[in-house]
């Protein structure tokens, strides 16, 4: 998520070549549509979700077939689209796509937006992240992504400095000064970290809050979603490099973000989003080769 789930990036990291996991919604697997103008096959994450059967009618309504394939897996995802048995894939932001792409040599790119997803810091024991005590323990995802995108969000909050300001490839070792001890665990046990009290407040992603039952009221910081410097984790649909002028992504586009589907993914998420149909597909990618420019460069 698109997908509204943020995208998992420590899959990429010595991702296997197990065979495709697929629960497929509507009919069997094989090939993408290819240049059927009337089909789509799309790979998402969530797709029994309930906004896919409302787009999949939006789309009807202009003579494409939509068929979602739910792969529960990122790299599997992108490989589904690199490979051709997808046509397009929602459920990943542009800086996982940067590394998908940096990483598998990939040549996959986004063709339009969806929206931002908050990653908050949320605490049991405090109400305002003024009264962290110094020393208080903080769990943060520890996959790259969502570590460098926690490390920008406490540094907002007055928590930390990271050197030069930090980016979205920020470590640990670039933090300067810091009133908090840092506790980074797997996505998974972010909330686990935060209930048994390892740790004192979490930086905790959408889905794990939904998941974990932590209310918007256990919040005590969290990102300004209209954030320029937020561009990296704006989701969008992906497609190849050599099919990003297909005319069926802008039906696709046009039709996410239709009050019904927006509606319904908005309800999904309990409102915590911010959809960015202003982002155009030249804007994203070059976005997207402004990441891969600077992953290359870090890594030599």
């Amino acid at each position: 998520m698109t997908s509204h789930r943020l995208p998992r990036l420590a899959t990429i990291l010595g991702a296997s070549t197990a065979a495709l996991l697929l629960t497929l919604t509507g009919c069997a697997g094989g090939a993408a549509s290819s240049d059927d103008s009337s089909r789509i096959v799309l790979g998402a994450d969530d797709g029994n979700e309930a906004h896919w059967t409302v787009l999949k009618q939006k789309l009807a309504n202009e003579g494409i077939d939509l068929e979602v394939r739910t792969i529960n897996d990122g790299v599997q995802l992108n490989q589904g689209v690199q490979d051709g048995e997808l046509d397009v894939n929602l459920f990943q932001h542009l800086i996982y796509l940067s590394q998908f792409n940096v990483e598998n040599n990939g040549t996959l790119v986004p063709v339009g937006a969806t929206a931002v997803y908050p990653l908050a810091l949320y605490s049991e024991q405090y109400t305002d992240v003024k009264d962290l005590p110094e020393g208080a323990k903080v769990a943060i995802p520890n996959n790259p992504t969502n570590l460098a995108r926690g490390l920008l969000n406490l540094q907002t909050a007055g928590l930390l400095t990271l050197k030069d300001g930090g980016n979205a490839f920020s470590t640990p070792a670039d933090i300067e000064t810091s009133k908090v001890e840092l506790l980074p665990v797997d996505t998974n046990q972010t909330v686990t970290a935060l209930k048994d009290g390892s740790a004192q407040a979490a930086i905790v992603n959408n889905t794990q809050a939904q998941k974990g039952g932590l209310g918007d009221d256990l919040i005590i910081f969290k990102e300004d979603l209209n954030n320029p410097q937020l561009a990296p984790y704006i989701n969008a649909f992906v497609t190849r490099d050599d099919k990003k002028g297909d005319p069926r992504w802008a039906k696709l586009v046009e039709a996410y973000h239709s009050p019904e589907v927006e509606a319904a993914v908005t309800e999904l998420n309990q409102g915590n989003l911010q959809f960015k149909t202003e982002w155009t597909g030249a804007q994203l990618q070059d976005e997207l080769t402004s990441l891969e420019d600077a992953l290359k460069a870090q890594n030599g």
